[in-house]
């Protein structure tokens, strides 16, 4: 069974299972299909808070369950509570979960010098925030110390995905290029010199490693990201190849001069970057699809979304996370003082 199915990473992870031999049930608030799903596929509405509906839906004898959408450690009290009648587990985690040796993560990195200082790449055996429920951060770490607790009686591969990307995506950070290079914006400013590096996980790589783990169960946690982190000057480069235009990038030293200038969703003062090697090591992981080669369906989806609506009704989860990700006229400012 497969929690949250009609999400972005829930879609090619169906698909996958089923391409692996698997029946799956795909579990969602409204119950829908994806249209490229076979008709095998039984799809299946699911209030993930009704825990009596949870484990209806389970039933007595399932092999496999995969969770797209636990965030808290009621949700590994959960699954855990369906031990005995679930083979494993397969649950999607974060990598916001670790910190530096300074304490510091993704919650302190709106503080003065709060953005945490990573190794590069980071181990899965760097330390994480200390469980909780004051952020989404805190409760995915709350999440994983559950479930890997519950060891032999309920198997989990945890996977700690990166920057997560695909064609339903509802945080599409590839607006940032797209939608200026629609708008015809000439020229861009990227901070920190173009440099950052925030690894992106595609979908499809995600799916593959939840299709891997589900065929060697086990307690363990894994980085779930592409093969590849390229720097936010690269990710306009490739997004500029796919809409085939040309603009120019201006790059400023140093921090943005305003959240509206030089600050896209990629734009962090050190880079994140993930070891992806146990994932080799352990499942035989091999990526499915690089960052520029799974653009083209990303900018084709966004073109579509873009054409009849603003950006805001298109992704309001993008807007209110970024919202001033397209201040035209405080970059123009900018460019023009300088």
């Amino acid at each position: 069974m497969v929690i949250g199915a009609t999400g972005q990473i829930g879609r090619p992870t169906v698909d996958a299972l089923v391409r692996d031999g698997w029946e799956v049930t795909a579990a969602s608030r409204g119950g829908g299909r994806d249209e490229q799903w076979p008709q095998g596929v039984r799809a299946v509405r699911l209030d993930r808070a009704d825990d009596a509906a949870l484990a209806a839906v389970v039933g007595e004898d399932c092999d496999l369950v995969v969770d797209m959408v636990a965030h808290g450690p009621e949700h590994a009290r959960q699954l855990t509570a369906l031990a005995g009648r679930v083979g494993s587990a397969v649950v999607i985690s974060t990598v916001s979960v670790y910190e530096d040796a300074e304490g510091r993560g993704f919650d302190t990195q709106g503080e003065p010098d709060g953005f945490p200082e990573y190794p590069v790449p980071i181990p899965e055996t760097q330390r994480t925030v200390a469980p909780g429920e004051s952020s989404y951060s805190t409760r995915k770490a709350a999440l994983e110390r559950e479930l890997l607790a519950a060891g032999d009686a309920l198997p989990t591969t945890l996977l700690r995905a990166g920057a997560v990307h695909g064609p339903h995506s509802a945080l599409p950070r590839e607006l940032y290029f797209v939608k200026r290079n629609l708008d015809g914006r000439g020229t861009r400013v990227l901070a920190h010199g173009g440099r950052s590096r925030f690894h992106p996980a595609s979908v499809r790589n995600i799916a593959e490693l939840v299709r891997l783990a589900a065929a060697r169960p086990g307690s363990r946690v894994l980085n779930a990201c592409d093969p590849q982190a390229p720097t936010v000057a690269e990710i306009g480069a490739a997004v500029d190849e796919v809409m085939g235009v040309e603009p120019r990038t201006v790059l400023l030293d140093g921090a943005p001069p305003a959240d509206s200038v030089g600050s896209s969703p990629w734009s962090v003062p050190r880079p994140v970057v993930c070891d992806m090697t146990a994932a080799a090591r352990e499942l035989d992981y091999r990526p499915v699809v690089s960052y520029a080669e799974s653009l083209p369906g990303t900018v084709d989806r966004l073109r579509a979304e873009l054409a009849h609506r603003d950006w805001t009704e298109a992704f309001p989860r993008l807007a209110s996370t970024y919202p001033d990700l397209f201040d035209y006229p405080a970059e123009d400012a900018w460019l023009r003082a300088r």
